[in-house]
């Protein structure tokens, strides 16, 4: 029989590194080359279906990466079972800013929260300041998914959704509401979501 999960997610990051195109092609499968910057943050929803006919619906919190809006993201972030932290891979600052908000959420955010490192503007790779090569190590250190997308292209950003759906299965009860207690224990170790994944004990692989 299938399950139904839900969850809450959050989208943070530099501001102009792509968080609303990247959630807009998500959910509506759309790309705007003129997107007004986010203010505070915009609500979406979606719904991954598992390989087992389990859903995964997520509640999407985008939100806005200007410096003064900074003061409200612990409001999105507090009971979210799951994050994706977006930097550019043209622009070398704004990995940092993932870095900072990455040690936030280990610091302030609910122990079993899944964290995804996600790389955005791959169709500009010809500008690349960021190596994969660099991200992927920052986030085996810190115990995090990591992957590459173009919102632009698509390239990828389905790939992230539906890996971080199936990982969170395993770390929440069944029809998690944002704010449930999930257990902590897993969740933790990372995923190369650019990698084939061969089958492990527990399922706990990314098929992507």
């Amino acid at each position: 029989m299938s399950k139904q999960y839900q969850f809450k997610l959050v989208l943070l990051g530099e501001s102009a590194v792509g968080k609303s195109s990247l959630v807009l092609r998500f959910v509506k499968d759309q790309f705007d080359d003129y997107r007004e910057s986010t203010i505070g943050a915009a609500f979406l929803t979606q719904t991954v279906t598992l390989d087992d006919q389990s859903t995964v619906k997520f509640e999407i919190w985008d939100t806005a990466g200007q410096e003064r809006y900074k003061s409200l993201a612990p409001m999105y972030y507090r009971n979210a079972n799951c994050a994706v932290v977006v930097y550019d891979i043209t622009q070398t600052s704004s990995l940092e800013k993932a870095r900072t908000w990455i040690r936030e959420l280990q610091r302030q955010a609910d122990p079993s929260i899944v964290i995804a490192l996600c790389g955005n503007k791959t169709d500009l790779s010809a500008r690349r300041q960021v190596s994969q090569e660099e991200a992927r190590k920052y986030a085996e250190e810190e115990g995090l998914m990591w992957g590459e997308t173009s919102a632009k292209t698509g390239e990828g950003v389905s790939e992230i959704f539906t890996a971080i759906a199936k990982k969170l299965p395993l770390t929440a009860p069944q029809a998690s509401r944002a704010g449930s207690s999930a257990r902590p224990a897993a969740g933790r170790a990372g995923v190369d979501l650019s990698q084939q994944s061969t089958p492990q004990a527990g399922g706990d692989q990314c098929n992507c």
